[in-house]
């Protein structure tokens, strides 16, 4: 282009083109080059679009770890009774996470998981929802082992509220309904007043259609967890399973929502997971991990009587309270 306009310059300098010539010479060499130009993107959003199908095609060949066996049946619920035999488990062999662990959880009963940060307390919750297939052992949901009925009609019978709540940039609304996609609207709003976010969402300029954004980002944390407790309390499954569901809520907030929690757990076999001992002082059983092995279980009273492992952790937190 340089050169073209070069040219035309020394042809006006010489008196053989007129200035008009020169003009027009540059009109058509930037119609010509804007489009190449434009070409240029085009081939640069090509090429970047082909490595990403390339990932997305990778991506759609891996498979899981964890698959059906053929012809599974689905899991039948009756009580909602878990066991846990002899149950092992390790990402690497060379570092064990949960070591030959045994327990129960009857039918309608509440028991609280404890310990110190990575005893394996979480990843009872995965093995309980088939993320993972234990190394050793096996786990039984009224008497039937998980690994031999469907992942679906496994994870259709388990609700849980999660430390971490993850949200899709749609409305409140439509965020709760995901427990329940085949809920009505008067349902999604019985269990808005059962999570206590009535008054939350009364705030918002928009109400229940206020869009959370990418991960609920617009939400604070406890907003958040009481968002993932609708979805639960919408989708009424006969095994809960709460992993630390009040970690991000303050002292007054977290005693409305226990008191949500303890309305929907009743008749509910639940599974709670608690770093903050105070919550879970009123549980059938407690039991108390270390290392990937349980320590000792029992009701609260009785694990502060025996001033063991449980007895150092509740004196911990009420002197860190202090």
């Amino acid at each position: 282009m340089t050169a073209m306009m070069w040219l035309a310059a020394q042809r006006v300098t010489e008196g053989t083109m007129t200035i008009g010539d020169f003009v027009l010479i540059n009109a058509f060499m930037m119609q010509l080059f804007i489009p190449l130009n434009f070409l240029g993107f085009v081939y640069r959003e090509i090429k970047g679009s082909m490595a990403n199908i390339e990932n997305m095609f990778a991506l759609m060949e891996l498979s899981s770890g964890v698959k059906n066996i053929d012809n599974a049946p689905d899991l039948e619920i009756t009580k909602g009774a878990i066991s846990f035999n002899k149950v092992s488990f390790h990402y690497r062999p060379d570092r064990p996470i949960v070591k030959d662990l045994s327990f129960e959880i009857r039918a309608g009963e509440k028991v609280a998981i404890v310990g110190a940060s990575g005893a394996g307390k979480s990843t009872l919750v995965k093995l309980l929802f088939r993320f993972y297939d234990p190394s050793q052992g096996s786990i039984l949901v009224d008497g039937q082992d998980i690994s031999q009925v469907s992942q679906h009609s496994l994870r259709q019978v388990i609700g849980i509220v999660p430390q971490d709540t993850v949200l899709f940039n749609q409305s409140i609304f439509e965020n709760i309904r995901y427990g329940n996609p085949e809920a009505s609207d008067a349902e999604v709003l019985q269990a808005i007043k059962l999570a206590h976010l009535q008054s939350f969402i009364a705030e918002l300029p928009d109400g229940a259609e206020t869009v959370v954004g990418e991960r609920g980002l617009k939400l604070s944390g406890g907003e958040k967890q009481r968002v993932a407790i609708a979805r639960t309390i919408l989708k009424r499954p006969p095994i809960l399973v709460f992993d630390e569901a009040t970690s991000s809520l303050d002292s007054k907030s977290e005693r409305s929502i226990l008191s949500a929690l303890e309305e929907i757990s009743q008749g509910h076999t639940s599974m709670v997971i608690a770093h903050r001992l105070s919550t879970i002082v009123d549980a059938d059983r407690i039991v108390v991990m270390d290392h990937g092995s349980i320590v000792e279980q029992g009701s609260h009273q009785a694990l502060l009587a025996k001033k063991a492992r449980y007895f150092e952790l509740w004196t911990a937190q009420l002197r860190d309270q202090t």
